[in-house]
């Protein structure tokens, strides 16, 4: 009885930990976006959407990381919030950010 109550719980909170990484990850898989290397920006999981991102004269501070402006897809994310896909290493894959005076 435990154990049913148990995966029961597991089962009906699994959506609720994935849906924010989902989101971001649909609009760019739908996308069928790729980076200058040809590789995909997007794979499960692997990208973050940045709410709180600094504005430089030649990037977007991320969490102390500067992500040049030369680096962003030419899609702007329609959230507006700047999104990096990483590889499994943590590199930078593609940035998704809309450019100020854009």
């Amino acid at each position: 009885m435990l154990r049913t109550l148990v995966r029961s719980l597991l089962f009906l909170s699994l959506p609720l930990f994935g849906t924010a990484a989902l989101a971001h990850d649909s609009w760019i898989s739908r996308g069928g976006f790729k980076n200058a290397g040809g590789e995909w920006c997007c794979g499960t999981y692997d990208c973050k959407a940045y709410t709180k991102a600094q504005s430089t004269s030649v990037g977007w501070v991320l969490d102390g990381e500067l992500v040049p402006f030369d680096e962003a897809m030419p899609v702007p994310p329609p959230d507006g919030q700047v999104t990096v896909c990483r590889r499994p290493d943590g590199t930078r894959r593609c940035a998704f950010g809309l450019k100020p005076g854009l």
